[in-house]
């Protein structure tokens, strides 16, 4: 009986401990939370970012790709929290059910920034609210502190105006200053700047105020090549200037009309070469000719305004058009009996005369004469020599005659219209008496006297001069006449300038 007694006790402590071991194993499964910690918005990993769970397992790290994993986490339900100073308090709920099984989790943290301060409000410095008188380049200046040094700060800028409803914007502005340029007169420009710290919202400034300058009465007008093109330079007699037209058009031979407040100048459109007008300040370009301005060189050519400012007269090959300031009115006034081109034309102030330039396909061969408005020949100023001339302007009174002439009569048969020896002369239309200008105020051996034009008051003679080698600068001058017109003297005017007009 003792016998049967133990052997049953055996077996109760064995099934016992089969039992305990069971239960054992079942607690024993356990499965693996990998993840990830990004920034909220941009998806950039946030390393060093505390990891544990409740109930309590394991406590990691994200590594620097954002990346964690919590391995052997007993089966059942936790509460994971990430966590860093600077970033909100991120909580993710998990569930592990099964053996070996492994679940990913993201956590997209918030910057906290409640332990940050956003930026002071910006400070607009220059110019000052409501100045005056600026130039058409403004430099505009602000500035704008951050309680928390280690913020990098970036700057919008927002300008209007009260001419139209054309918005500024830049934005992404690290430095506290920024270049405003090509401004128009005598417009009201408002500015505003905005600071972002990257955490909080951007702070505004105030609303700022500037005035550019008025119209100037420039005077003076020329043309210097910038970035392959010309452009049309406007200036007053203390070489304050602004640039009239933009590098990225080809505008030269400016002729400006104060009667009909504009100024024309000849641009290439195209391939072609046309007439436009602007106003003083180079807005509203209006293109004058569908019947293009044509010759044997482009950059040779002139034309001419009528007194009253209605009306243009240019040439396009061997024919002379008129046509009015608005386009409209084109009329064909003379064409050369021969054939010849015309290059050059000046309308006298009194429109009664027209002068003309006419040359060969290669530019000499050159006559200049003057006809009435019937197209009958007046006078014969210039023919039969060899060389270049031209540079065709009336005195007020319509009696003097400018023009110049190649006095070496050289003929460059390389295409370039090199000349070697280009005098400035005076013809009077009255005596028929011929004065060489650049002799008798010393025109430097060498160099080339070009594109002559009277002063509105008739004392002195603006144009260009430059050496004759074709590649030297080229400078706007001016020589003051005599009543006998000997010993004249001239001075520099403009540097780097030609093609020159004063009004």
């Amino acid at each position: 009986m003792k016998t049967i007694i133990k052997i049953f006790s055996i077996f109760i402590f064995a099934f016992c401990l089969f039992s305990c071991n069971e239960d054992l194993v079942e607690q024993a499964q356990t499965g693996m939370l990998k993840g990830k910690v990004v920034k909220r918005g941009s998806n950039v990993p946030i390393p060093n970012v505390k990891i544990f769970t409740n109930p309590t397992t394991q406590t990691v790290f994200s590594g620097t790709d954002g990346s964690f994993e919590i391995a052997a986490m007993p089966v059942g339900n936790y509460s994971v929290k990430a966590e860093l100073s600077g970033y909100i308090t991120s909580f993710q709920s998990v569930n592990i059910q099964n053996q070996n099984q492994v679940v990913t989790v993201v956590f997209e943290m918030d910057d906290d920034t409640s332990l940050n301060s956003p930026p002071a409000t910006p400070q607009l410095l220059s110019p000052i609210d409501n100045a005056v008188n600026q130039p058409l380049s403004v430099e505009l200046t602000w500035s704008a502190t951050d309680p928390d040094t280690a913020d990098v700060l970036r700057y919008s800028l927002t300008i209007k105006n009260n001419l139209d409803t054309n918005v500024i914007q830049v934005n992404d502005l690290t430095a506290n200053h920024y270049t405003l340029s090509n401004l128009k007169f005598g417009v009201s420009y408002f500015w505003q700047v905005s600071v972002s710290d990257g955490i909080h919202q951007p702070v505004l400034s105030s609303i700022s105020k500037f005035t550019t300058n008025t119209v100037p009465a420039n005077r003076y007008h020329y043309v210097q090549k910038q970035n392959g093109n010309f452009v049309i330079i406007s200036s007053d007699d203390q070489g304050n200037n602004f640039q009239f037209t933009n590098s990225s058009y080809n505008s030269w031979r400016p002729r400006k009309n104060n009667n009909a407040g504009l100024i024309a100048f000849l641009r290439t459109e195209g391939g072609s070469t046309h007439l436009y007008t602007a106003n003083p300040d180079g807005s509203n370009p209006f293109k004058v000719t569908t019947v293009a301005v044509a010759g044997f060189n482009n950059y040779e050519m002139d034309f001419a305004w009528s007194t009253n400012g209605k009306e243009l007269i240019y040439s396009n090959f061997n024919k002379l058009y008129r046509i009015n300031k608005d386009g409209s009115g084109l009329s064909l006034v003379y064409t050369t009996p021969d054939g010849s081109l015309i290059s050059e034309c000046d309308w006298s102030y009194d429109g009664s005369k027209i002068a003309l330039k006419t040359n060969d396909y290669n530019g000499y061969n050159t006559k200049i004469y003057v006809i009435d408005s019937n197209g009958a020949v007046l006078k014969t100023v210039l023919s039969g020599t060899a060389g270049a001339s031209g540079g065709l302007n009336f005195s007020v009174d319509g009696q003097l005659l400018l023009f110049t002439r190649d006095v070496s009569g050289y003929l460059d048969g390389s295409g370039n219209y090199r000349q070697l020896d280009s005098h400035i002369f005076m013809y009077n239309l009255v005596t028929d008496a011929v004065s060489d200008i650049s002799a008798e105020s010393e025109k430097v051996l060498g160099t080339n006297d070009l594109d002559p034009r009277f002063s509105p008051n008739n004392a002195q003679i603006i144009f260009m001069n430059t050496s004759n080698d074709n590649i030297s600068q080229r400078n706007v001058m001016v020589i003051d006449l005599s009543n006998t017109l000997t010993d004249m003297t001239r001075a520099t005017l403009f540097s780097n300038g030609e093609m020159p007009d004063y009004e």
